[in-house]
């Protein structure tokens, strides 16, 4: 090869701050010289000078490449395309990934045409540092773009969300695509009354609690929180098919935690989509919108929301039995070993649970009211009876301890079989007073 190998020399010096590895290459021949090469990727054992780039890089390839990059870095080597894209372009570049010392490492490969059109170089330089970069950085703006979709207090999708799913409906509309889906709009009833009485934390376990039961009952639709006390339910699948007794499923739902005490009382309004009659999402939103107002105002007539907020009001643990009730737990928690713990206080249905528990079977907080019902839906619905006559006989038959086995669903949505021995405390009248239990997987 006929070349200035001083001057080339010190254009190598000059580029060899930028590239890890410099190739100076005869277009029509081939012939190559490699004027630097790093310890980061020392291991393209190409020799220092060849007679044929194209087909010693071919035969290399497969022994750095990774696998998955090996048949699109090949493409690298065509001597005809490498010449038609340097004479277009006079310089472009491929990045894939190397194998060196049994470690990934992301590259960028560059060609640049020479001067006279008859030598090009070849530089490839590490670019993992900028990868790693990159790709925390694609990571953080995938959080902050989730985190902006998602409503804080309850962890569902919020109406920035919503308004895209509706924006992404109304095109599938206008594209001619036969949907089928229906909107179920609901809210609590008497909120701001909660909130004015209760004060807004006590309201924000009320948003909660009316999340949970949304979202147990249209386990197969998407839910939305679109306001303070407003929740949007997009009917597909199953609960679409199902959409009359599930609406019914709610309503009960309500109209038994109006009369019992023992839950928000949910107002909720259904509509479907119907071809000929709607031109896009919202005329049947407004739809589901007006027909939730109306069970509204009859359930203030039924007066429900507020024997509602009286009981709970009766209900709501003071300072002095919440303490009391961490000191227990402490004492309980101290003797359980390896065991999961839960501890009810029964007069104000409150309950602490163990850490653990939390991260396993997705559990809400450490502390929660109405903790029954949460750890009851978990329970594997063959041993649901089982379960059921086990708490009933520990509560009516004044047995200190009862052991029970039944499986419970992980937070990965599997089961694991699990042994309870629950206990109740009494109080100086002989009344149930704490309600507890430690619970060891099988």
């Amino acid at each position: 090869m006929n070349t200035d190998q001083g001057i080339l020399s010190q254009i190598a010096g000059t580029l060899a701050a930028h590239f890890d590895v410099l190739y100076y290459i005869e277009l029509e021949s081939g012939n190559y010289t490699k004027f630097i090469s790093t310890v980061v990727i020392e291991n393209l054992d190409m020799p220092l000078t060849g007679e044929d780039f194209y087909k010693t890089a071919i035969g290399n390839s497969p022994k750095y490449v990774h696998p998955e990059d090996l048949e699109r870095e090949l493409t690298l080597y065509d001597k005809d395309e490498i010449a038609r894209r340097l004479n277009e372009e006079r310089s472009y570049s491929m990045v894939y990934r190397l194998i060196t010392s049994g470690k990934i490492v992301h590259v960028r490969q560059i060609y640049i045409m020479c001067d006279d059109g008859k030598h090009f170089l070849c530089c490839i330089e590490n670019i993992e540092d900028e990868y790693q970069l990159q790709e925390e950085q694609r990571k953080n703006l995938q959080s902050v773009e989730r985190m902006a979709r998602l409503d804080k207090l309850t962890g569902i999708k919020n109406k920035n969300a919503f308004e895209e799913y509706m924006q992404g409906i109304d095109e599938r509309l206008r594209n001619g695509e036969d949907l089928k889906f229906g909107i179920v709009v609901c809210d609590v009833n008497d909120l701001k009354l909660i909130n004015d009485t209760r004060g807004h934390a006590f309201g924000d376990e009320v948003i909660q609690m009316t999340s949970r039961i949304i979202c147990d009952i249209y386990k197969h639709s998407p839910v939305f929180r679109i306001g303070g006390d407003e929740f949007a339910v997009v009917l597909t699948g199953s609960d679409y098919e199902n959409r009359e007794q599930l609406l019914c499923t709610i309503r009960e739902e309500s109209e038994i935690n109006g009369k019992t005490h023992t839950g928000p009382v949910i107002a909720s309004g259904m509509s479907e989509y119907i071809s000929d009659l709607d031109d896009n999402f919202d005329s049947v939103f407004e739809r589901a919108d007006e027909l939730m107002y109306e069970n509204k105002k009859s359930l203030k007539s039924a007066n429900l929301s507020n024997d509602f907020r009286k009981v709970e009001e009766q209900k709501a643990i003071t300072e002095d039995r919440k303490r009391l009730l961490d000191k227990l737990f402490g004492a309980l928690y101290t003797i359980a070993g390896e065991g999961y713990v839960v501890l009810n206080d029964l007069k104000h249905d409150y309950s602490r649970w163990s850490l653990p528990m939390i991260s396993d079977f997705d559990i809400e907080s450490e502390y929660m009211y109405q903790a029954d019902r949460v750890w009851h839906d978990l329970v594997h619905p063959e041993d649901i009876k089982a379960y059921d006559k086990a708490i009933e006989k520990l509560m009516s038959d004044n047995a200190e301890v009862i052991p029970m086995h039944y499986r419970v669903r992980k937070s990965d949505g599997t089961y694991v079989l699990m042994h309870t021995r629950g206990f109740v405390l009494y109080d100086n009248q002989g009344n149930p007073d704490y309600f507890g239990a430690i619970i060891l997987p099988q």
